[in-house]
């Protein structure tokens, strides 16, 4: 079995920089979970309208196939989901061993600065007092690899890649 890891946190916390970097480090697939997303979750979300639990599941099914997909065939991936509650990290790794969860954690401010300094991704900055509000930062035994996102996306990728292999 090769590696898999899910890049997780709010939105903005920089997920797409970081996995896309983490992928190309490790020689691995690269998804954006974001793709993922039904037409229906993404326009109800460009509106400033927030997901419920019944929007995800589709989304968090759809992260798991994929998951699945590299396991079956012995390919590593790194994948991003903001995974906010435990339930959702439960469908997305849950029974998965050799899944591995990256919590990408920062400040509110921070991250809202980054939000509004973006132009191009459906998700609008008014959104993240909710994702905040829904966020349960992973518990001790999920076994998150917790990352600061005040250093710059090579540093955490180097930060990462070195708790992975101390996993090992």
């Amino acid at each position: 079995m090769k590696t898999i890891v899910v890049v997780m946190g709010v939105s903005g916390s920089g997920k797409t920089t970081v996995a896309s970097l983490l992928a190309e480090r490790l020689g691995c697939a690269f998804v954006d979970g974001d793709d993922l997303h039904p037409r229906e979750n993404v326009e109800k979300m460009r509106s400033g309208l927030p997901l419920n639990d019944g929007d995800r599941l589709p989304w968090l099914e759809a992260i798991a196939r994929r998951i699945d997909d590299w396991r079956e065939r012995g390919e590593c991936g790194v994948i991003t989901c903001s995974a906010l509650k435990r339930v959702y990290r439960g469908i997305i790794v849950g029974q998965r061993p050799d899944t591995n969860l990256v919590y990408l954690r920062g400040l509110r401010e921070l991250i809202h600065r980054r939000l509004m300094a973006r132009t191009a991704h459906f998700m609008p900055a008014g959104l993240l007092d909710s994702q905040f509000a829904t966020l349960e930062e992973p518990a001790e035994d999920e076994r998150a690899i917790l990352v600061d996102i005040e250093a710059s996306p090579s540093l955490i990728v180097d930060e990462i890649v070195r708790r992975l292999a101390l996993s090992r």
